[in-house]
């Protein structure tokens, strides 16, 4: 094939086929979405490899698999497709164009992006920006597809931002926090371990804390509670915690100022080991618009002056764990 130009063979539904074959992990989920038959989107992908001259999926194991250079297609495929999506949008809704779309993780959609967005309107600046919130694998996907600008959030495990750029903007901790007047509150010395004796308000399994909150744990022996919610609501949690004596996994950003204000209260446990980046997350063969290299700088600026929780005297180590 010349490096000058595509085999004029190649066509968008090739494209498609590869990329929701390996979305949906199979070739009859993949042509159901597509609306084809199974056979057709089983010829489109063969016709794919005599096109590009390679074998894109190693079909020596029993489920379907990206070779290496296959994943190597796979990332600039799903980022040319994007890129593409993003051009017939704008020419299809000039409104569109100065719409900034922003992935937003609870630890921001509190803290960082409304303080950066009343800034620039503050400034004068005026731009058009939907924010959409959710977990973070869902979050990327629509990155990929061209649905977002970027991201902002902590850092999702490297395999899963692979072809993508995050940029660290600070590190936070996740923290054990409780209602104000929590009988945890009113003990000197708490011991890890009770947290077991409470219910627990957890992440669900693909956020992107829960692994670390887990690891936490485990490695100090805390047993599971025998009470476990899980939920991405926030407003929930909040609710949740002042009518009951639940302890919520959280990070620090989401629940700054309920903290300041005096309605939470974080437990005074060292939690150092559940310190993460957070940052932003932007595809890097799509150059931003203005608007959106705008809001960016500002969510840049917003998170140097963060404010922090306030300082918890007598924060209590965990205990060392011989085995």
């Amino acid at each position: 094939m010349s490096l000058t130009q595509l085999d004029p063979r190649l066509k968008l539904r090739h494209l498609r086929c590869f990329l929701e074959v390996v979305r949906l992990g199979g070739l009859a989920r993949a042509a159901s979405a597509l609306n084809m038959s199974q056979p057709a989107a089983t010829k489109t992908i063969q016709e794919l490899e005599a096109i590009l001259g390679v074998a894109l999926f190693d079909r020596s194991r029993r489920t379907l698999a990206l070779t290496s250079v296959g994943e190597l297609f796979r990332l600039h495929a799903a980022n040319g497709v994007a890129a593409l999506l993003q051009g017939v949008q704008v020419t299809s809704h000039p409104s569109l164009a100065g719409t900034v779309r922003v992935g937003a993780l609870p630890t921001v959609s509190t803290a960082i992006l409304p303080t950066a967005l009343a800034a620039l309107t503050g400034d004068g600046i005026v731009v058009p920006t939907r924010v959409i919130t959710g977990p973070n694998a869902y979050l990327i996907d629509m990155l990929r597809a061209g649905e977002l600008d970027f991201v902002v959030g902590r850092m999702a495990d490297p395999h899963d931002i692979a072809g993508l750029s995050f940029e660290h903007l600070y590190s936070e901790l996740v923290c054990a926090v409780v209602r104000k007047d929590h009988p945890l509150t009113r003990r000197n010395s708490p011991a890890l371990s009770s947290l077991s004796d409470y219910p627990w308000l957890m992440p669900p399994p693909d956020a992107v804390i829960r692994p670390t909150v887990e690891r936490f744990l485990r490695a100090h022996d805390v047993p599971v509670s025998r009470n476990v919610l899980e939920t991405v609501s926030d407003s929930f949690a909040r609710n949740y915690l002042r009518a009951t004596d639940a302890v919520w996994f959280i990070s620090e950003g989401v629940v700054a100022p309920d903290c300041r204000d005096g309605l939470l209260a974080v437990l005074p446990f060292a939690m150092d080991e559940t310190r993460g980046p957070v940052g932003l997350t932007t595809r890097v063969d799509v150059t931003l618009s203005p608007a959106a290299a705008s809001v960016l700088a500002e969510i840049r600026q917003t998170s140097r002056g963060l404010p922090t929780l306030p300082q918890r005297p007598g924060a209590l180590a965990p205990p060392s764990i011989h085995h």
